[in-house]
């Protein structure tokens, strides 16, 4: 069986939970036996594109190719690039002829490579894994309102341009049925969350395509606890993950402020582990220092990671806390740090909610309460026997192995609904059609019936010039 894994990053250059996630999956089918796994990355700016083509190898692993692609609309998780993925990249598929075409993602490939792979590779089966709701919301797929970044609980056209006043309802709805009429062309999906699915299945994707598989993790060592000194106390925090609104840490810097003195003392800190403020608003990042500046001992940011300083990092705390104020989904940090043993505190919502459980191996907080996260740290830091309780309940996360085991399990039941077995034919290099239009009407309903080899496979009806 040859499988490709297709990212829309490479952990060697971003550092990110699907980035991680689906790397591991790839590594952990590397050691499969009677799988060839390969993968397929994107990069862009500030990596420079080669003259001739937009595959590299950035001297990654001997089945690590990158695709260099800048052109891409990410409210429309659309390629504009639609030359680099019908040319050189359209012919690497046919050359390679994977089984399985397995995305992480859609981000910076389009929505159109799904449609590409379809007709390049016919009787390839087609796999697709979510990481949060970015089909479904336009504020980053994070489902929170641009309004006080309140919580969305669905997604319907006349919400989302609310939200959005530069998109009225028309246009909404036409990015949906873009996305769905592309999505379509998927024999499977993935999700590390049983939320996830019931957000996707609300939307409208049907439920019997999904199969729930967390993530796995590289087979490291776990590290032991920190040790203590004489009377010593599990008081140091961290987090871990990306600095941006949508994680919170605004929640978090406020509540170890709202720690008394006299329960914080002198041994307890927050350290902050995390990348992209500097991507971040001007607005963002001028609260992130008064808050930092606010917190003062208390806290220390030391910015970016890579994934392999994680458990020298994590040796040196005793806590994770997430305080993200989205749903998120399956956060690679919680499998992380229930690997290391560290207890999580998290966001009482969501995925956190879902794979962190209150008083067996972490503690849940109300989403967005700084007084309720000052309750919860305050607790942690008084309670002697607690981190050791909820330490030894931290369960074992599932091996990067384990987790290619699911998805080969996975890969040969969907190859099997398509009659297909190894290795693929290689189809015929018609061309993607696309037009960019500036204002074609809707999609009409009648495409909803249209057969994987009949879809669209252009820009998207639609989109704004």
């Amino acid at each position: 069986m040859r499988v490709l894994i297709v990212s829309h990053g490479h952990p060697a250059f971003s550092i990110g939970g699907a980035e991680v996630a689906s790397h591991a999956l790839f590594r952990g089918l590397q050691a499969q036996s009677g799988v060839e796994a390969f993968y397929l990355a994107r990069a862009a700016s500030p990596l420079r594109r080669h003259e001739a083509t937009p595959l590299m190898s950035l001297r990654q692993g001997p089945n690590e190719v990158f695709a260099h692609l800048d052109a891409y609309d990410h409210r429309w998780i659309s390629s504009r690039a639609l030359d680099e993925l019908d040319g050189p990249i359209a012919e690497w598929l046919r050359e390679l002829a994977p089984d399985v075409v397995h995305l992480h993602h859609l981000i910076g490939f389009g929505a159109e490579f799904l449609a590409l792979i379809r007709r390049v590779l016919p009787k390839s089966a087609i796999v697709v894994t979510f990481h949060e709701y970015l089909s479904i919301c336009l504020n980053h797929g994070q489902m929170v309102k641009t309004d006080r970044n309140r919580l969305c609980l669905r997604a319907n056209p006349v919400d989302c341009a609310v939200c959005y006043p530069d998109w009225n309802v028309d246009a909404v709805w036409r990015r949906e049925w873009f996305l769905k009429d592309h999505l379509q062309l998927a024999d499977r999906f993935v999700s590390p969350s049983r939320f996830l699915v019931d957000r996707y299945v609300a939307w409208g994707l049907p439920e019997t395509r999904f199969s729930v598989i967390e993530n796995g993790l590289a087979d490291t060592p776990a590290v032991p606890p920190r040790p203590l000194p004489k009377g010593g106390r599990r008081a140091r925090f961290g987090f871990f993950g990306q600095v941006t609104e949508f994680k919170g840490l605004h929640v978090l810097l406020d509540a170890i402020t709202r720690v008394p003195d006299t329960v914080w003392g002198e041994d307890a800190s927050l350290a902050v582990f995390g990348g992209n403020l500097e991507s971040q608003p001007e607005a963002f990042r001028t609260r992130f220092e008064a808050l930092m500046a606010r917190a003062g001992r208390r806290a220390r940011f030391y910015g970016a990671y890579r994934s392999d300083e994680l458990p020298r990092l994590m040796a040196q705390i005793d806590w994770v806390v997430m305080p993200s104020i989205w749903w998120e989904n399956s956060p690679v940090v919680i499998q992380e740090a229930f690997h290391h043993r560290r207890p999580v505190i998290c966001s009482d919502i969501g995925g956190m909610a879902e794979k962190v459980r209150h008083g067996v191996d972490g503690l849940h907080f109300r989403v967005g309460s700084a007084e309720d996260l000052a309750d919860r740290l305050t607790e942690a830091m008084s309670d002697a026997a607690l981190w050791k309780t909820l330490s030894a309940g931290c369960p074992e996360p599932l091996t990067a192995g384990a987790c290619a085991s699911a998805h080969v399990a996975l890969y040969a039941e969907t190859m099997a609904e398509r009659g297909h077995l190894p290795a693929a034919s290689v189809a015929s290099a018609e061309g993607i059609s696309s037009t960019q239009q500036d204002q074609p009407g809707p999609p009409a309903r009648a495409r909803q019936g249209r057969t994987a080899r009949t879809a669209r496979t252009g820009i998207g009806a639609g989109r704004p010039a």
